[in-house]
């Protein structure tokens, strides 16, 4: 059967590595898949990068370098519905709708709430810091992913509560009006989709400062690579791929044959310098075309926007029959 597949991107800095692995890679293979009738909405969701209060102009040029990343790696506006999530204003009608039905204790234990909280040293300080937009940004994306009535939301290991708490939204609705208004969609959670480590060992984020984004230069590609943090194995000392964070970058983008023979490299000896000297020509080699694409499309504004607002208009479509039925459905 075809899926309605729905995903949304934060347009904060940057795409990293991790991003490539956890969300455009295997986003962009869904649609692309051989026989399938999947259709596709690509949102960039400016709005969720409010919370933590952007430059305007840093804002709109993140927009459009997340747009051009994207576009880059493959993915094909005439396969896909690719827009701005400030272009369709459902979404906050549906916000606040979802928000009367969203009991307060489910967001209490949203991870983008406890998260600020717990890595905060004084939790009093970080209660008045805190601000909505971080409490209810679960409910947003529930608008996000049911406003396009997407059956389908494939997201990486530490956004799968997220979805689960847009279900069980969308349970309490039909529960209250006795009504199919909405029908659940599945998370889809790659089975390979390792955790990507960044330069120091923990995850790779941009709040940690340890990202590999994915169009730097060669140079400073190279740089990052050989920063890499590794255990403290000699050469000629035989090395294990399992939890090898250089091993899993190369995965991402070599054949299975690739990595089984890296898995040799590695049990013969070889030296980290040696491994990660692999791993920056196997990167570089694969993103050369995409960064030469992506600096093309950055230098012509105009044309990410038009992409974006051709599939706004699509999207607006959708969005104002789907509100059509929930509006009629509860009496507004």
């Amino acid at each position: 059967a075809s899926k309605i597949l729905m995903t949304g991107i934060k347009p904060t800095g940057i795409p990293h590595l991790g991003n490539f692995s956890g969300a455009i890679k295997p986003m962009i293979n869904m649609i692309s898949e051989k026989g399938s009738n999947n259709k596709a909405f690509v949102s960039i969701v400016n709005y969720h990068a409010l919370t933590s209060h952007p430059d305007p102009q840093k804002l709109i040029f993140n927009t459009r370098s997340v747009a051009a990343t994207w576009l880059a790696l493959g993915l094909d506006p005439k396969k896909t519905i690719f827009y701005k999530q400030s272009d369709l204003l459902q979404h906050f009608e549906l916000a606040w709708i979802f928000s009367c039905f969203a009991p307060k204790s489910i967001l209490n234990r949203a991870h983008a709430y406890k998260n600020f909280i717990q890595t905060s040293e004084d939790v009093e300080k970080a209660e008045k810091k805190v601000n909505m937009g971080i409490f209810s940004y679960p409910i947003l994306m529930a608008a996000d992913i049911l406003l396009v009535a997407a059956t389908h939301v494939p997201v990486g290991p530490d956004q799968k509560q997220h979805v689960e708490i847009a279900i069980d939204i969308a349970k309490n609705i039909n529960r209250s009006y006795k009504k199919q208004i909405f029908n659940l969609p599945e998370c889809i959670i790659q089975q390979n989709n390792q955790i990507i480590l960044g330069l120091d060992g923990r995850k790779m984020s941009k709040s940690y400062n340890n990202t590999i984004e994915l169009f730097i230069s060669e140079i400073q590609l190279q740089k990052k690579i050989m920063s890499i943090k590794t255990n403290s194995q000699k050469i000629n000392e035989s090395k294990i791929t399992d939890d090898c964070n250089l091993y899993k970058l190369f995965s991402i983008f070599a054949t299975n044959e690739e990595c089984e023979q890296l898995k040799l490299i590695y049990s013969n000896g070889a030296s980290w310098k040696q491994i990660k000297t692999i791993l920056y020509e196997k990167i570089n080699q694969n993103l050369k075309e995409p960064k030469q694409v992506y600096n093309d499309l950055l230098s012509k504004p105009q044309i990410i926007d038009e992409i974006l607002n051709n599939g706004s208009i699509e999207a607006n479509k959708i969005a104002q029959e789907q509100m059509q039925t929930i509006r009629s459905s509860i009496g507004i």
